[in-house]
């Protein structure tokens, strides 16, 4: 069975919660073996407020080797003198979110589980604390420097990459240029045929400024970068379209005539994301050796040690990494085999991209 690792996320949020009652889910059970990287002090403290979690078992364990089916596999990396502050921003929360994070990214790294799923932590409280790294697509592109990833929040019918992640709006307009666009394109069509079982995906890019720049009067960003992008993306074979703007791209559904969306900054892409498909929403890192994902929310402080938590997104969070897990397998098998595969010549160089027959 496919083995899950599971980061806790901010203990004084609803990671613990969300997990929880994701895992309620007998179906997922059935599908993998979960390993909780954090406390199993916070995990019985959390699951007495879940009422549907009373018949969840749990099995605490020192290495993903001693991890058994059909139970909570719960690995110690958070100290038991720390303690639990619902809904408050603490060193201490943020701390145990970087040592759940740093023990389960070690055992992804060694292949000791499968993929990683992470519960949310709080950006502030972790700079805090001294833990400075703008998210958990920032912090796994450190660990596994491959020099390319893509904030990918995907669902069944729409998908939106991030072509600056975290940056600042203020700066987002100098960090933006023709190479980033096309690497984070080359990102998201190799994460499309490999991880989503898409032969020729259709990608749309939105602009940077209203209406798209409107001909160059509001921006030339536009102009002079994103649609010079789309040239050299078509070049090497990727189906990219636009820019559009975004307000009338999502606001006629037109999204829905392609495969996925490559926004300009975070919240162009993540507002009518989360508007559309929130809690069937996950947070996909694309573009690493390994299997990443999240929910597509935060830490919940509001409603946090509440019970009123939805644990849909982290289940579909979970569901995805399953799927992807088997996807990319399959993907290997296919690519190994020379019947069933064939390769796409471009402009200058072969396409490493392989699409069964």
């Amino acid at each position: 069975m496919i083995t899950i690792g599971i980061t806790q996320g901010d203990s004084n949020g609803i990671g613990y919660e969300v997990i929880i009652k994701a895992l309620c889910d007998p179906r997922i059970m059935d599908m993998m073996v979960p390993v909780v990287y954090g406390s199993s002090k916070f995990f019985g403290y959390n699951k007495k407020l879940v009422p549907e979690a009373e018949q969840l078992s749990t099995n605490v364990i020192a290495s993903v080797a001693d991890a058994k089916a059909k139970r909570v596999n719960i690995i110690n990396c958070v100290p038991d003198s720390y303690n639990i502050e619902f809904g408050q921003s603490t060193k201490e929360g943020a701390t145990a979110a970087y040592n759940s994070l740093k023990a389960a990214v070690a055992d992804l790294k060694s292949g000791a589980i499968d993929a990683l799923v992470t519960a949310p932590f709080n950006k502030h409280s972790m700079a805090d604390a001294g833990l400075e790294f703008p998210g958990h697509t920032e912090y796994l592109q450190s660990q596994f420097p491959t020099g390319r990833n893509l904030m990918f929040m995907c669902s069944e019918f729409l998908k939106v990459g991030v072509a600056t992640n975290h940056t600042p709006l203020a700066q987002v307009a100098q960090v933006l240029n023709a190479d980033l666009i096309v690497s984070k394109l080359e990102v998201m069509r190799d994460a499309l045929v490999q991880d989503f079982m898409k032969e020729k995906p259709r990608i749309a890019l939105l602009g940077l400024n209203p209406h798209a720049g409107d001909g160059g009067s509001l921006g030339r960003e536009e102009i002079d970068i994103i649609a010079p992008a789309i040239e050299r993306a078509k070049e090497e074979g990727i189906l990219a379209f636009g820019p559009y703007s975004p307000d009338g791209f999502f606001g006629n559904g037109y999204y829905k005539k392609f495969d996925a969306v490559l926004a300009m900054y975070h919240d162009q892409g993540l507002i009518p994301f989360k508007t559309i498909v929130f809690e069937d929403g996950v947070n996909y890192t694309a573009g690493l050796p390994v299997v990443r994902t999240s929910p597509d929310h935060g830490t919940g402080y509001d409603i946090a040690g509440k019970n009123e938590a939805s644990g849909q997104s982290m289940r579909h969070a979970i569901y995805m990494a399953i799927d992807l897990v088997k996807n990319r397998r399959t993907f290997a098998e296919i690519t190994a085999d020379p019947l069933k595969i064939k390769v796409f010549e471009t402009k200058n160089a072969p396409d490493r991209t392989f699409f069964p027959e």
